[in-house]
């Protein structure tokens, strides 16, 4: 199972320093800054699995940064998690509209961070989380790391596998291939676009049962999508 990659954006050193031990504790990938435009330069240059979010930084303002994060194409998917000194149900609300998927206040416990970030990407990344995912005869299970249709397992190489597990977890959502090669490959890596041809074709023909429907669909011009039955 992949390590899900956190961006940590909090000012106070020795709390991020706590977060960002227990995390790595717990298999995350971390990596903090006290600074929100530094954040959203990382989460530009690297998309994160999940942003935890002080209101309260340097430079451009938590709230502005969460605002940003979700009119970029780039980020608009990855879920928030705000944390707080403000109690006031006004900042929570504003902070919930802004764009967060959660709002946490100061001060708690880091076991009960680790465990809303649990809840946030079992809801919106499963796979991340261990949870299996299930859509049409399919059915990807990460911690067994086995694919199976219609019951009969399949066998998968691991950038197959990948792609399967981003496909599954985007269901219906059109994709370049550039969005391809950051999602699966990571960004900046230096394969040619048309590589994602050639792992579609394979993953096409790993998943193919006779009579089964194809369910990776080419947009012509546009790219990929993952339609299951």
């Amino acid at each position: 199972m992949p390590q899900p990659k956190l961006l940590l954006v909090e000012d106070d050193s020795s709390l991020a320093e706590l977060l960002e031990y227990r995390f790595e504790k717990e298999g995350y990938d971390v990596r903090t800054t006290s600074d929100g435009d530094e954040a959203l330069m990382m989460a530009e240059e690297d998309n994160p699995d999940l942003v935890i979010l002080d209101w309260m930084i340097e430079g451009t303002s938590g709230i502005e940064v969460c605002r940003r994060l979700r009119r970029s194409k780039a980020t608009a998917g990855v879920p928030i998690i705000m944390l707080t000194a403000r109690e006031a149900e006004d900042d929570r609300i504003r902070g919930l509209e802004t764009g967060a998927d959660d709002y946490v206040t100061k001060p708690f416990s880091p076991r009960e961070l680790i465990a809303r970030v649990s809840a946030v990407l079992r809801r919106v990344r499963p796979a991340l989380a261990g949870e299996a995912i299930e859509l049409g005869d399919l059915r990807l299970d990460p911690a067994a790391h086995r694919v199976a249709r219609s019951g009969q397992e399949l066998k998968l190489g691991p950038t197959e596998y990948r792609l399967l597990a981003f496909f599954m977890e985007h269901p219906r959502h059109v994709f370049s291939r550039h969005q391809l090669l950051d999602a699966v490959w990571g960004n900046g890596s230096e394969i040619e676009e048309r590589t994602v041809d050639v792992h579609i074709r394979r993953l096409r023909k790993a998943i193919e049962l006779p009579g089964s429907k194809d369910p990776i669909r080419t947009v012509r011009s546009a790219g990929y999508s993952f339609d299951p039955a």
